[in-house]
């Protein structure tokens, strides 16, 4: 089985969850991509859900299979957010942002009473960090920036490459909030709770790509089927 087949596995796993008139969170990605596809034919055979898409990419997608929107401006709280990850420990804590839409996808996530991640099994790792770290920036100050950044990783045991993250055309790439992404190569991640909270701290961040307290559900899609591991 194919990687892109395991992944439409576990989107349609996730949406077993999916009821009648929620409201839900659209993730990003190209698992969350699997997703929005095959809620799309459920909709198209009488589902009644509304989504709010995490990206311009995945309202495009949305709109193309004939999902209805909507956004945070017009409803308070999201049932449910179904989105991938890049990597996720057993503490359900979760490296999101490979695809550059970390912002939207966290304003969206702890928007939802409930947020189910979707993955292949690949991603499920005991410790993060093998995955870079995205760090969503305002261009301006960005020295700054990344002094600050380059501390908080010594505080917390982690050092690595900072990399400002390019579009095809070699320029900077720009997230859909017109930011600038820095990708930490950081290696292991120690203590991700902690590290996440000196982000915070500083003020050229706008987010960070790591998920803490948010993810309730994985699925996991490998070779031996699905796995589906809850949060206690």
């Amino acid at each position: 089985m194919t990687m892109d087949e395991l992944k439409r596995q576990a989107a349609a796993r996730a949406l077993e969850h999916v009821r009648d008139g929620m409201k839900l969170g659209l993730g990003s990605g190209s698992t969350a991509k699997h997703f929005v596809e095959l809620l799309g034919e459920r909709v198209r055979g009488g589902l009644n859900i509304i989504g709010v898409p995490t990206s311009e990419a995945t309202r495009a997608d949305a709109q193309r299979w004939g999902i209805p929107l909507t956004s945070l401006d017009d409803i308070d709280r999201l049932d449910l957010t179904v989105d991938g990850a890049d990597e996720i420990d057993p503490f359900f804590n979760v490296i999101k942002g490979g695809g550059g839409a970390l912002l939207r996808e966290k304003i969206v996530a702890a928007a939802s009473d409930r947020m189910i991640v979707i993955a292949d099994d690949s991603k499920f790792v005991e410790t993060l960090g093998r995955f870079p770290l995205p760090v969503e920036v305002i261009p301006f100050g960005l020295s700054a920036t990344r002094r600050a950044m380059a501390q908080v990783f010594a505080e917390t045991g982690g050092s690595g490459q900072m990399v400002i993250r390019k579009a095809g055309n070699s320029h900077a790439f720009v997230t859909d909030g017109g930011h600038w992404i820095i990708d930490a190569h950081l290696g292991r991640i120690a203590d991700a709770p902690r590290l996440a909270e000196l982000l915070n701290s500083i003020p050229g961040v706008v987010e960070h790509g790591l998920f803490i307290g948010l993810a309730g559900m994985v699925v996991l899609a490998g070779s031996q089927g699905i796995r589906v591991v809850e949060r206690p």
